[in-house]
């Protein structure tokens, strides 16, 4: 189809040729003529190119259609899709195992300190009691002293102090 048209453009050329010589020759009849047949030659020739243009992006998009609905093709999307899907799944099953570490992790460390201070209350507890009977025995002045420490510790949320000082209680007794 193309090289009818590369045909029938290169034939319009002579005839375009021989217009003029004629022209020349002063005969304005058969120049009218040939014109006509040279300017129809090339329109067909361009027309035909033009068809056979459009026919070929026809065949192309047709075929790109045929081979995207294929069975092969869906079936590669299908793997594609499902490979996808599975890299998601997995990305958020470990971020989603990082959240949960780390909500443990706070819960846990919420439970220490509360556990911390419930061991410090009942230790301060145990040192008041261990305190109250010795006072009498004990000068005033190391009597406030032990207290003031006791205070202080407990305060500080201190359990090896306030357990250190529990030990020197018991160790004056």
């Amino acid at each position: 189809m193309i090289r009818l048209s590369l045909l029938l453009a290169l034939a319009s050329l002579p005839v375009f040729l021989s217009v003029e010589l004629l022209l020349w020759l002063a005969v304005p009849g058969l120049s009218g003529v040939l014109i006509t047949l040279g300017s129809v030659m090339l329109l067909s020739a361009f027309s035909a190119l033009i068809i056979t243009g459009l026919l070929g992006v026809y065949k192309i998009i047709v075929h790109s259609m045929l081979d995207y609905f294929s069975y092969k093709q869906r079936v590669q999307r299908r793997l594609w899709f499902v490979h996808a899907r599975q890299d998601q799944i997995n990305h958020l099953f470990y971020f989603k195992k990082l959240q949960i570490k780390h909500i443990n992790e706070l819960n846990r460390k919420r439970l220490l300190t509360l556990n911390n201070r419930k061991h410090i209350r009942l230790l301060s507890k145990a040192i008041n009691q261990d305190l109250l009977p010795i006072k009498t025995k004990l000068p005033g002045t190391i009597y406030q002293q032990l207290q003031q420490d006791h205070a202080r510790y407990r305060k500080k949320q201190d359990i090896e102090a306030l357990l250190m000082l529990q030990q020197k209680i018991s160790s004056l007794v």
